[in-house]
């Protein structure tokens, strides 16, 4: 088997050190020697964008995608929507980004160079504060789940603070899917007492391929004191 050889490096929001690992075809971005994603395994990544775009095809639809990755989750959202559609991408890592345009391109078919999409470089916190009832659909994959934090910052978006924040930002029945590498009952209840109608589906890591089962949280926001 191949070794891997490191890429690029980057500092990584709230210390430590992103870096690009390859091997052969295959791609990996580890912090501080943890593996946060691969392109081994992108079916739960594309499954999310599924489940958040679902009737939005034929629509004029504004979609928040919290993280870029290796492109899949956006590759996976552009295709279920229409030409008039926008994507906004919130990435904070500038070198996440380069290498989405440079040598990670190819892996999700270049999805930084369809025109309906914007990339911002900020937190995706700070978008959501200011987008009042502007999004269709919020998909969150910035850390390995509730509980998982890559960026003890994030602590907040997963409260009932940063959900109701959420729920503000998404127009009427909106839509937000949250990623998680395992379950969380805890952060199940609290997407319901945040005024969402939650389903909670398992879905494997490499979709049909099967692999490792993750976790993803629907929360289809309530209309206000419903």
């Amino acid at each position: 088997m191949k070794p891997w050889k490191v890429i690029d490096r980057a500092p990584a929001p709230g210390g430590g050190e992103l870096v690009l690992h390859q091997r052969g075809e295959e791609f990996a971005i580890r912090v501080n020697g943890r593996e946060l994603m691969s392109s081994r395994q992108h079916g739960s990544e594309e499954k999310m964008a599924e489940v958040a775009c679902a009737g939005l095809g034929d629509k004029r639809a504004h979609v928040l995608v919290g993280g870029l990755g290796l492109g899949y989750t956006v590759r996976a959202t552009l295709d279920r929507l229409g030409p008039s559609s926008e994507v906004v991408v919130a990435e904070l890592v500038p070198a996440v980004v380069a290498w989405n345009q440079g040598v990670l391109a190819p892996l999700a078919g270049r999805p930084l160079e369809d025109p309906r999409v914007r990339v911002a470089a900020r937190d995706v916190g700070d978008i959501l504060r200011t987008a009042e009832g502007h999004y269709d659909a919020v998909l969150l994959d910035v850390d390995n789940g509730p509980e998982a934090l890559t960026q003890e910052g994030n602590r907040w978006l997963y409260g009932e603070r940063g959900l109701g924040t959420v729920r503000r930002a998404l127009k009427p029945r909106g839509v937000v899917v949250v990623w998680s590498a395992a379950p969380d009952a805890a952060f199940a209840s609290r997407l319901k007492r945040a005024g969402y109608d939650t389903q909670v589906i398992e879905t494997p890591a490499r979709g049909k391929g099967g692999g490792p089962l993750h976790t993803l949280f629907i929360g289809r926001a309530r209309p206000s004191g419903a």
